[in-house]
């Protein structure tokens, strides 16, 4: 009986059998899961990339050529990256309804799934730009006011101190940011699309990208207020110009002309 009585198992040994036992499926399912996890994104990426492929070959090999190479009218899309895509299609200057010195913003055709999977083919071609997530390009807790120091120093030059587009050479504008996502606006400083010269994160950091941001949709927003008055479009020296030309100017000589009438009807008596 003694020796039955010393063999006779602890009361807690069936509690530790069990929790080795859910140890160890613990540890199968962290050694197996990411592997899964991991399978089935690169399945997705390559079904993403496949059907890319499709709608490239339909809407965009004609111009940009058979593995996005380029032709003579249309550039390689080679390295450009999957952000180039994103705010090229997903803004409708892509596809292009004709060539010309700039293409124009227009109405988007593709879903942002079917963008998704062009963008996903086109970055199959060369490393480039990554489409940004919306912790990178959200402007929320930004810098307004460092924003509009940047954006005065690197961008107002063409977009106008306050976004609203202005002319180029030979044909060329720099387009109003007037409506413009935040993503698109990130996508653009990233890739530099047409005119525009790129701003990587070594050069602008995401940081100041989003300073920027900020104070493009603050400046553009229902609540922007003109504390000169009548803000004329915001479109600077011209309409202002313009404005002191046709109304100033105009009062100037309406009030010669009742000056001169009355100063001769007063000889007259």
């Amino acid at each position: 009986m003694k020796k039955l009585s010393a063999r006779r198992r602890h009361p807690l040994a069936a509690v530790v059998v069990l929790l080795l036992a859910l140890a160890a499926t613990g540890g199968l399912y962290a050694a197996f899961a990411p592997a899964d996890k991991a399978q089935a994104d690169e399945t997705a990426q390559s079904l993403a990339i496949e059907e890319g492929k499709k709608l490239y070959t339909v809407g965009c090999a004609s111009c940009h050529g058979t593995g996005g190479k380029g032709t003579s009218d249309g550039p390689s899309l080679v390295g450009v990256g999957s952000a180039a895509v994103d705010f090229q299609v997903g803004t409708g200057r892509m596809p292009a309804q004709q060539p010309g010195a700039q293409v124009p913003k227009k109405k988007v055709i593709y879903s942002q799934a079917e963008i998704d999977q062009l963008a996903a083919y086109v970055a199959s071609l060369g490393a480039g730009p990554i489409t940004p997530t919306e912790k990178q390009y959200s402007p929320t807790g930004a810098d307004v006011a460092k924003g509009g120091d940047l954006f005065r120093t690197n961008c107002a030059q063409c977009h106008n101190f306050t976004g609203k587009g202005g002319a180029l050479t030979d044909g060329k504008y720099a387009p109003t940011l007037e409506g413009v996502s935040a993503k698109h606006i990130y996508e653009a400083m990233q890739t530099g699309p047409q005119n525009m010269p790129s701003f990587p994160d070594g050069v602008m950091p995401e940081k100041e990208k989003q300073d920027i941001i900020a104070y493009v949709q603050k400046m553009n927003g229902t609540e922007a207020e003109s504390p000169g008055g009548l803000s004329l479009g915001g479109l600077g020296p011209v309409s202002e110009g313009l404005f002191a030309w046709v109304f100033g100017l105009g009062a100037l000589i309406a009030v010669a002309v009742w000056v001169a009438a009355h100063t001769a009807k007063a000889k007259k008596s």
